[in-house]
């Protein structure tokens, strides 16, 4: 019995397959890449939110001092024609009417102002409040006509008895009235504007903390999985296939590293674009590009520096800590210059920084009353780092085993060292102790 002849794929399927084995090897690089090109258009994107909330509120605040300004104009307009009809009224002297004529002139102008600054596209409650103080301040211009044109036409007691009435103190109150109540639907409009600006700023921090979490996880596990298909080729090759295996992981490495590099850059550039020409938000830009710059020199601690051989344990801890610092009276830093192999910089650095995101997070410096004090000594050949922070825990703090502990662990295999964490009721202390060599 013949068996039967093997299966033959069409040759486009036998391309397409041929292209994916050898395609794979990449994918994970390339699956985090993409994670962390999500991650920073996703923080590019909150970036522009915040800016365009910041030019609402601007916009707002300026539409809103015109239209109060607008309104005070009608109402010291109002008040000065008042003024001269009244003194007219009592001494028949046309000098009087000279501040009635400037009031009309003004409440005119005033009242075109606020049209043009309140625009058409009004919801129907303040369009019906505009069209009541342009009523109430019409009939009370149209009263203060009449009482002139008696006035002038001799008919003295008839415009005293006109003035006497309550119709224009009525129409007065009214005007005020509705003047305070459109006042306070602008400044209503304008505090709803700084919130949601005050809202849209307070989210950039915590996204950018995270942003930079996500990258370090992807890079381990990018690292971890580099490891993890080195072992499988070293197993099964010589020498030779071990060294390409190597250069082939330190490539791949040291692409991703430059791709974060660039998109850190790209997204550099486009907050500076974003907010060129736009000398208002220039601040905000500022302190948006510092944090950046601050999450680039934390990402190349935490990967140490090939270029040079010898790394400052100092310069690693301030540049660690450096992008979450807010107040330096809240961090303590001591040691004397210790110059450590290159090699130590990424387990060291990674250390450092899942100490002080969890610092950020959940110790010292999510209090405002916390403290953190960094100290490290060199002596007998080895180094210790203690870190000490000084804040309220609850009283019983469980033993987890997250992904934080075991990056912990793998970095105190790396150093061959140890690292040891004990929290109490007054805060969290570390130990890190290591050879120096």
């Amino acid at each position: 019995m013949t068996g039967s002849p093997a299966r033959q794929w069409p040759r486009p399927l036998r391309w397409l397959r041929a292209a994916w084995r050898r395609s794979g090897a990449r994918t994970p690089g390339l699956a985090l890449f993409v994670v962390i090109a999500a991650g920073l258009l996703g923080c590019l994107a909150l970036i522009v939110t915040t800016l365009q909330s910041e030019r609402d509120q601007r916009a707002q605040a300026a539409r809103t001092a015109g239209v109060i300004g607008s309104l005070n104009d009608m109402l010291v307009a109002t008040v000065l024609g008042e003024t001269g009809q009244r003194g007219y009224l009592i001494t028949n002297d046309e000098r009087y009417l000279a501040p009635w004529r400037d009031g009309r002139a003004q409440y005119r102008a005033a009242l075109g102002r606020l049209h043009g600054q309140l625009g058409a596209s009004l919801p129907a409650s303040q369009r019906d409040l505009v069209g009541r103080i342009e009523r109430l301040g019409d009939s009370k211009w149209a009263e203060m006509d009449d009482t002139v044109a008696l006035m002038r036409q001799g008919r003295v007691v008839d415009a005293q008895v006109r003035v006497l009435s309550d119709e224009g103190q009525a129409l007065m109150s009214g005007l005020r009235d509705a003047v305070q109540q459109l006042e306070s639907i602008e400044r209503g409009k304008l505090g709803a504007a700084s919130d949601r600006a005050s809202a849209a700023e307070a989210r950039i921090t915590p996204l950018l903390l995270l942003l930079f979490l996500a990258i370090v996880v992807a890079l381990a596990l990018g690292l971890w999985q580099i490891g993890r298909v080195a072992r499988a080729e070293a197993a099964a090759a010589n020498a030779d296939a071990i060294a390409a295996a190597r250069d082939r992981a330190d490539l791949l490495a040291r692409e991703l590293n430059h791709r974060v590099k660039n998109l850190f850059a790209v997204v550099l550039a486009i907050v500076r674009m974003t907010g060129k020409g736009d000398p208002a938000a220039k601040p905000t830009v500022d302190r948006i590009a510092e944090r950046i710059h601050a999450l680039v020199t934390a990402h190349d601690v935490t990967q140490g520096t090939a270029e040079a051989p010898e790394v400052d344990l100092a310069d690693l801890v301030e540049k660690a800590i450096a992008p979450y610092r807010a107040d330096p009276a809240q961090c303590a830093l001591d040691g004397e210059a210790t110059i450590l192999p290159a090699r130590l910089a990424m387990p060291i650095g990674l250390v450092l920084h899942e100490l002080v995101t969890n610092a950020v997070k959940y110790g010292a410096w999510s209090q405002p009353e916390g403290r953190l004090a960094v100290r490290w000594r060199r002596a007998g050949g080895r180094v210790t780092i203690d870190w000490r922070e000084t804040c309220t825990l609850p009283g019983d703090v469980p033993e987890r085993t997250g992904f934080g502990s075991m990056l912990m662990q793998s970095s105190a295999r790396q150093l061959d060292g140890t690292i040891a964490r004990e929290f109490t009721s007054g805060g969290l202390t570390v130990r890190i102790d290591f050879p120096a060599d």
